[in-house]
């Protein structure tokens, strides 16, 4: 089975207040099996523009990462996330060849 992933790229506008959304997404993303595997760091924009971070999050499945998302735990911390960032996310099934 394809693993499903969360790839966002955001941009933080209050430091401190994002600090508290992560807080509040952690019992969600723990809950169906989250695994970070990019969280900000350096990068390098060879093409395009995008925002400033770059985060992608490895789900067991799309439908893990679909019912994250959409679950009441996430959808609380995700009124905590948006006054302080601007951001796009994108939930995609992984390539299992």
């Amino acid at each position: 089975m394809a693993k499903g992933y969360w790839i966002a790229h955001n941009q933080v506008t209050d430091v401190e207040a994002y600090e508290a959304y992560k807080v509040a997404a952690a019992p969600a993303l723990r809950a169906y099996g989250a695994k970070f595997l990019v969280r900000g760091g350096a990068a390098e924009f060879p093409e395009g523009s995008l925002r400033p971070r770059t985060i992608v999050i490895e789900f067991p499945s799309l439908q893990a990462a679909q019912d994250c998302y959409a679950s009441a735990t996430y959808q609380v911390a995700k009124t905590i996330r948006e006054p302080v960032s601007i951001g796009d996310i994108v939930i995609v099934e992984g390539y299992d060849g």
